[in-house]
């Protein structure tokens, strides 16, 4: 017997260079453990021979969405820092805010946050952040898939270097293979030379990528051309970090030099266009990236720059955003925006060829997307829905390595309103802030 079909579905098929973007109605997609075993026209086989059966029938079967640059257990401190610049921000918040935190705190709040992803159809994270041992335990109950970091400050000193190692060697592979790991120092304006080398190092050995923030905003290159005579990116360069894989987050403060040396070095970017706007930052430049071959990938970053970890948002603001900077609406085409919710976002954190399609060999990591509510009516075009209509509370399925994790809206590896009640009890002292005592300073 296999273990799943899902059943007489509208499978959204996308060309990996976002040329086309077409829809397979009433197919079905046969999965045999943790791949997609194939993607045939609907009624061709007996139901009885399947375990699991979804049926898809006038819904679209699409992959699952990556999450290529999220702080997951900040949704902690959701709404927390609303209307402020980033340096009141990080100073004032955030980093105060993150001096309160536990391991155990880290643990709920990344089962939280998991579960608000699962429920808004994103299958994988590529997460950046404190306690990850204890993040990990939560993304392996809840069954979904993670590219996890344990986020580093060059003030820890050795002993963080020293835990990422231990890290790498006990989680990377862990999970039954869903779970990989990544070196996370926070950023060149966090982490200094030394430090940043020695970052290097410790991915080389293990030969895993480096996940790191820099060049957020063109103030941060304005600076440290300033203070050092070259940018960000090249601080990376220089100390070893800008390996091929490595990811970027936002990557809004390039320079024109900037682009080719990351194009050169076969690093990845992921975007955040909700953060952008909500705290009036600079915008990644897409279309100058993806013209030189760097992929790029949809992110939430942490919900307090964000308020939701919904990629729908990021797949739409994305593409409006650089229709806006262009001016010319005819700029990063649906195709092209699906392409890189898909196909480049997997390769951004490392998954490329092995999720972000329906087909035969991928991983099954899928979710089905109902498309019947009145904000899709009347359904012209499938894929311009998926796009511009589509909302988080569409996904009605996900199945993550070809397990089903949520079936009709509810979760079933994970209790969530035991999830909810353990992080409201810790909500008062969460959110305190005292003066002087956070966890950084933020100089960009």
């Amino acid at each position: 017997m296999n273990d799943l079909l899902i059943a007489n579905g509208n499978v959204l098929t996308v060309s990996p260079d976002g040329a086309r973007a077409d829809v397979l109605r009433r197919y079905d997609v046969l999965v045999r453990g943790q791949r997609i075993e194939a993607v045939q026209p609907a009624g061709r086989i007996d139901r009885s021979h399947f375990r699991t059966i979804i049926d898809a029938t006038d819904k679209v079967v699409m992959p699952g969405f990556v999450n290529c640059h999220a702080h997951t257990p900040m949704v902690l401190f959701r709404g927390l820092a609303e209307d402020v610049s980033i340096d009141r921000w990080f100073n004032e918040f955030i980093w105060p805010l993150e001096n309160n935190l536990t391991a155990e705190d880290v643990y709920w709040g990344m089962l939280l946050g998991a579960a608000e992803m699962i429920r808004a159809g994103i299958t994988t994270v590529a997460d950046h952040y404190f306690h990850m041992d204890r993040g990990g335990e939560a993304i392996d109950q809840i069954g979904m898939r993670g590219v996890l970091g344990w986020a580093m400050f060059s003030s820890l000193g050795k002993p963080a270097l020293d835990q990422t190692d231990t890290f790498i060697r006990e989680w990377h592979g862990a999970a039954n293979g869903r779970i990989t790991t990544i070196v996370a120092p926070h950023a060149p304006y966090t982490c200094d030379d030394d430090f940043l080398m020695a970052a290097g190092r410790i991915a080389r050995r293990h030969g895993v990528p480096v996940h790191i923030h820099a060049a957020e905003v063109i103030a941060q290159t304005e600076a440290s051309l300033a203070k050092r005579g070259i940018t960000p990116i090249e601080i990376l360069e220089q100390t070893g970090v800008l390996l091929p894989g490595t990811i970027i987050a936002h990557a809004c403060g390039v320079t024109p030099d900037d682009v080719e040396r990351m194009a050169s070095a076969g690093v990845g970017v992921a975007t955040a266009p909700k953060t952008y706007l909500k705290l009036g930052m600079d915008i990644t430049p897409v279309r100058d990236l993806r013209a030189v071959g760097i992929p790029v990938g949809l992110a939430t970053d942490g919900v307090v720059s964000n308020n939701t970890l919904d990629l729908w948002e990021a797949m739409r603001l994305t593409a409006m955003l650089q229709k806006d900077r262009a001016l010319d609406p005819e700029v990063l085409t649906i195709p092209e925006a699906l392409a890189i919710a898909t196909h480049e976002s997997a390769k951004v954190v490392g998954l490329g060829g092995k999720v972000g399609a329906v087909a035969a060999g991928y991983l099954a990591d899928l979710i089905v997307v109902d498309t019947s509510g009145l904000h899709h009516q009347p359904l012209h075009s499938i894929t311009a829905s998926l796009v511009y209509s589509a909302m988080a509370s569409d996904v009605v399925h996900t199945i993550i390595d070809g397990k089903v994790v949520m079936r009709d809206r509810r979760i079933l590896t994970i209790d969530v309103d035991d999830v909810i009640a353990n992080v409201s009890h810790q909500n008062r002292r969460l959110a305190q802030r005292v003066p002087g005592q956070r966890i950084q300073t933020y100089h960009p």
